[in-house]
């Protein structure tokens, strides 16, 4: 009997061929990932997706036919069904890009120049179910669009009201954007207790993972006072 955990099914698109072929090379060389296919525009990829159910979808924005952002909306958008995880790599680091990405269902944001480590750590820490934006595209830029929002007055307090005070400490520091350790540090409580946290908080909100977190602290005004 095999136990052995099954690896991450990857599926990478990109319009580049050399760009797809320098990411197979180095995902298939990890011995915890598979390659499951390819796709050189944004219509192929969600066929493909959609035929291979990959773990981890890694994105191109610019495409042909379809580009990543509509690419993505159809594999991981609210209305999707069993969506995989999206990871958007692109040489554009504009903020609307990533502020688009994620509306449309991303669970992360590298650009192409992040070392070959950073995107496979990259596809690993989104496959667990963790956002991740790029050391280059700073935690500001989501809050840098919601600011031309109006506050969304109604659903911030109804947030108030399902979430425990505690629940609501740790929903702050995951609108930040810190990872589970550092919010452990910042509450002096252990990171497994923060991941505990963080499941029930995604559960009682209904969303999907942190980046719809964020997305959401941001747009109900959730920054700095709860």
């Amino acid at each position: 009997m095999n136990d052995a955990p099954q690896p991450i099914r990857v599926l990478v698109c990109d319009d580049q061929a050399l760009v797809r072929a320098g990411y197979v090379t180095i995902f298939s060389a990890q011995p915890d990932m598979e390659v499951v296919g390819e796709a050189e525009n944004g219509h192929e990829a969600v066929q493909t997706a959609l035929r291979l159910r990959p773990d981890v979808v890694v994105m191109d924005i610019r495409m042909p036919l379809l580009d990543g952002i509509q690419a993505t909306r159809h594999l991981a958008g609210p209305h999707a069904q069993d969506p995989p995880k999206v990871l958007v790599v692109t040489t554009f680091n504009v903020d609307a890009y990533v502020y688009d990405a994620f509306k449309a269902g991303a669970s992360g944001f590298l650009l192409k120049d992040s070392p070959p480590a950073e995107l496979v750590g990259g596809i690993r820490t989104v496959a667990r179910g963790d956002a991740l934006l790029a050391p280059a595209v700073t935690r500001h830029l989501i809050g840098h669009f919601a600011e031309h929002l109006r506050p969304a007055h109604a659903e911030r307090d109804s947030v108030a009201e399902t979430l425990t005070p505690r629940e609501l400490e740790v929903f702050q520091q995951v609108a930040q954007g810190l990872s589970n350790a550092e919010i452990a540090a910042v509450l002096f409580i252990t990171p497994e207790t923060v991941k505990t946290y963080v499941s029930r908080i995604l559960a009682k909100l209904g969303l999907r993972d942190r980046v719809q977190a964020v997305v959401l602290a941001h747009r109900i005004g959730f920054m700095t006072h709860p």
